[in-house]
This record gives structure tokens, sequence and C-alpha cells, in this order.
């Protein structure tokens, strides 16, 4: 009996035993405890409106996050690149995670929806009739055709939503098939309506959010395409300036849409709990309704949902009610010809002036860097690789510079650099720095040639100028508004001076101090 009793003491203290350890187990959120509670995120930079509320989530339930940041296109070739550090993506749209061919992605939920447009100025819309019900795509080539629809969008080679759209008008145009195929690329009509397409563009920027910048410091732009979110933050920014916002088109023959997937990347690291409850955290109510808030769909559509009236406005052209037709995308194979389709044959021309810096100061290494980058840039086998390749209707002009303008060199077919990378390889440095003047000259050189071609001045130096002034530029800058100077700074370059002349021409400057070559791929993709 006594044996018995103890036994039951035994059997009670587990239990009670069990209890405290299960009940310990369980933190504020319900969820059980989480064995490792590190977890590395990689997502893109349109979901930082939702960081500060899920660190705070992480930290509440004891989950030691850590957020990076990088484009759609960048995370694709860093997890294919080998890169094992992270534990989870959050994308912009799911077809990203079909191109990790290397890499085990599963658990991938949508977090919101976020449809990629036009945003028009409300004149402008109404100038056109596109503020009916129904816009098709078809109406919008005519638009720019006839010369009465300019606008602004992302590089399609080096960002989703520039890709993503383009993706949508070549689907729309081809006459929304079942699935794209290269064979379609062969089509003259299309071919004819893409290029159209494309005419329109103003101007190009290398990322979304410095898109929404570009169009907000200037009056020039009567037009841009991007996502719904993005267009809706300038129309609240363009709203409190008193300026007049943007009118969305939704065209009913198919829209590009971005699902926001958030996926577990498995490498082994056991962290899937940890992955569950941010993801379980991102899709609960409280948390929907902020991305909201913010401009981005839970829903695809339907008279039931009652959407964020001071983000989701009629007036914009928002109409929540209406399903989305959102457009099927291709395999893999078929976007990379629908990139190369572009590139080879709709993208609208460039000519582009680099004003390369042969000051004494760049004798040794700066010169060899900068002639490296340059070699890689002009190069169509290497520059193919990044997809930075120019195209045979591109104009190239180089003004390498010192106190003065040492010459100008020029390729009036892209393809065809040769002479161009022989000049630049026999160029010594020597004198000076004339920053000023190089970027007046190259202002002349690419203003002469026609509104066919989009035209940019990108200026690269290691110095600050010792010759012409800011304020000589700034009167000069007149006769050529609308075109931008890039620069890209290296060595002891002086930044202020470049950011004068940024935010002067609404450009951006590149830091090229320990990547060189990478601050020219970067910069080719905002031309």
């Amino acid at each position: 009996m006594i044996q018995l009793k103890k036994l039951g003491v035994v059997i009670i203290a587990v239990i009670v035993v069990a209890l405290v350890i299960l009940a310990g187990n369980e933190n504020e959120e319900g969820f059980i405890k989480i064995r490792d509670r590190n977890f590395h995120l990689l997502s893109n930079p349109d979901n930082k409106d939702a960081e500060q509320d899920l660190m705070n989530f992480a930290k509440k339930n004891k989950i030691k996050l850590t957020i990076d940041y990088a484009d759609d296109l960048e995370v694709v070739d860093m997890l294919e690149g080998g890169n094992k550090e992270y534990d989870g993506v959050w994308l912009s749209n799911s077809v990203w995670l079909y191109m990790l061919e290397n890499v085990r992605v599963t658990d991938s939920k949508s977090i919101n929806i976020n449809p990629v447009v036009f945003g028009i100025r409300k004149f402008k819309a109404e100038s056109l009739g596109f503020t009916k019900d129904e816009v098709y795509n078809k109406e919008i080539v005519s638009a720019i055709n006839s010369g009465k629809l300019k606008y602004v969008m992302t590089s399609v080679t080096k960002t989703n939503t520039g890709l993503i759209s383009y993706l949508g008008f070549l689907n729309s145009l081809a006459g929304s098939p079942e699935i794209l195929t290269a064979e379609m690329f062969k089509n003259p009509e299309l071919a004819k309506n893409l290029r159209t397409l494309f005419s329109g563009v103003e101007r190009v920027s290398g990322s979304d959010t410095f898109l929404e910048d570009m169009f907000l410091n200037s009056n020039n732009y009567d037009a841009v395409v991007a996502t719904e979110s993005s267009l809706i933050r300038i129309n609240k920014q363009l709203v409190e300036k008193g300026r007049e916002p943007l009118f969305l088109i939704y065209p009913v023959d198919g829209v590009a849409v971005n699902d926001s997937p958030f996926a577990y990347l498995d490498f082994g690291q056991d962290r899937k709990e940890s992955f569950l409850a941010l993801q379980s955290f991102l899709l609960g109510l409280d948390e929907q309704k902020k991305l909201e808030s913010a401009g981005k769909r839970t829903w695809y559509g339907g008279a039931n949902k009652a959407a964020d009236a001071n983000s989701f406005r009629k007036e914009w052209g928002i109409d929540t009610t209406k399903y989305l037709n959102a457009m099927k995308y291709p395999s893999k194979d078929v976007m990379d010809e629908a990139i190369i389709f572009y590139i080879e044959a709709l993208r609208k021309p460039a000519s582009i002036a680099f004003c390369l810096d042969y000051s004494g100061s760049m004798d040794g290494d700066g010169e060899e860097q900068l002639e490296k980058a340059m070699d890689f840039i002009l190069d169509e086998e290497q520059a193919k690789k990044e997809y930075l390749q120019f195209s045979e209707k591109d104009k190239i002009y180089v003004l390498p510079f010192s106190d003065g303008v040492k010459s100008i060199y020029t390729a009036i077919n892209g393809r065809e650099t040769e002479n161009l990378r022989n000049r630049i390889q026999q160029m010594s440095p020597y004198g000076g720095t004339n920053i000023y003047g190089c970027a007046e000259k190259a202002l002349e050189t690419v203003s002469k040639d026609s509104s066919d071609y989009t035209k940019t001045v990108i200026l690269m130096t290691d110095g600050e100028s010792n010759y012409g002034t800011y304020s000589e530029l700034e009167r000069q800058y007149r006769n050529y508004a609308g075109i931008p100077i890039y620069s890209i700074m290296f060595g002891q370059a002086n930044s202020r001076e470049l950011d004068s002349i940024a935010r002067l021409t609404n450009a951006k400057v590149f830091d090229g101090r320990n990547n060189l070559i990478g601050a020219f791929k970067e910069v080719r993709s905002y031309n």
C-alpha cells in the first residue's frame, strides 16, 4: 500500500513537472516554445512598412530577429550564389521563388496583394478618356503613339516592378494567352506595340524608392508606372503639398500583380518554428489591417471587403470592389527570353555621356579601377551576364577630362565599342579637375540627339573640382532641364559637390569607393 502511495506521488510529481515545462513553453502569443530563436530574414525594401511591428512581435516572443533588405533580383543573385546565412525571404512576387533553382524553399504564403499600374495626373487621364470604367492596354499604347502620354518607370532588367510591369504589358498585348511562350516574341505586331509603349518612357529609375522621390521632386512628369501602394504613397504626399494627385488605371485586359510571398529557406538549420510564428503574425487580422492602411491589399477584390478609405480612394481611380484580372507568369526560360527581347528590340534607345576623371590624382590605382570598370560596361560579353549590354541603337559618348575636356569619343552603335575601349586604355592622367566643365559639355552633347533617346550623363571622379563653378552649371542647366547627371564617387571625391549636382538634376550619387564595378552596374540600371 505504501509502495502504491509512493508510486502515486512519483506519478503526480512527473505530471506536475511536465505541466510546468509545457506552461513554460507557451509564450504570450500562444505559440509552443521555439527551440532556436535566432532568425535572419532577407526582405524586399517595400516591406519596411511592417518592420517595426514584426520586430516588436519577435522581441515579445524572444525571437532574435534580424532583417536585411535587397531588391528581388539581388536576392536571387545572393541565394543562387551560395549565400546560406538567411532563414527566410519576403519578396515582392512569387515568380522570384521559381528562380531559386539551387535553394530549397518551402511554406510560402502570400502576405498582401499589390498590382502594378499606371498612375496618371487627373487632368491628363480625363483628357485621354481614361477615367471611364473600362480601359484597355491598347488604348494606353494608342495615347503614347499619338504623343499624348509620356511616363517614368523602374528598370525592366534590374527591378521587380519594372520587369513585372513589362510582363503584364507583354501578356496583354499578346492577347492574354493561357501562358506566354517565346514563339510569341516573333510576332511583328506585338513587337511594334511594345516598342510604341516603351517609346513613351522619359526616365528610368534603378529602384522603386528613387522613382517615388524622382517623381515628387519634379513637375515635369505626367505619369508613372509603379505598384499601387507606391502610387498611394505618392498621392498622399501630393495632396499634402496641394498638388494634383494621380489617377490609377487598371486595364481590364490584364494587370500584373505582386503577391508578396513570405517563405522559408531550408538549409537544414531547423528554424521553422520561428518562421511559422512570424508568418502567422503577418497574416493575423491586426497586421493585415495595418498593411491595408499602408496601401497594400489583402484581397483580390469583391464587395464584401471593407478597404481603408484613407488609402484606397475612389477619387484616385481605385475601386476595391472590382476583382483584379491578374496575369499568369511564364516559365523562367521564357522570362529570360523576354528580357533579351526587351534589350534587343524594345527598350527605348539611350544617349549616354560618360565623364571620366583623368586628373593627376587618378594616376595609379584610380586609373586602373576606372578602366577596368569601363571595360566591363562596354564589353558586350561581360555586360550581357548582368543584362547591362548596350543595343545597336544606343549612342555612347566618352569625355575624359582633367582641367578641361580632353576629347569626345563616340560610338553611334552601342555594340561597336572597341574603339572607345582602346581610346580609354590610351589615356593618361594629368592636370587639375574640372567636374562642372565636363558636365556642361556632356549635357550639350546628349541634348543634340532627338527625343527618341533617353538622355543621361554619368560623371565619375575621385576628387573635387578646382576649375569651374557650380553656379555656372546651374545657370547652364536651364537649357537642359530633365537630363539627369548621375555621379560615381571614389577615392577622395567631394560628396557635397556631387550631391549638389544630383539635387540640381533630380539624380543620384553612387558610392564606388569599395566596389567601382558594382557602382557602374548600379548606375547603368538608371538609364
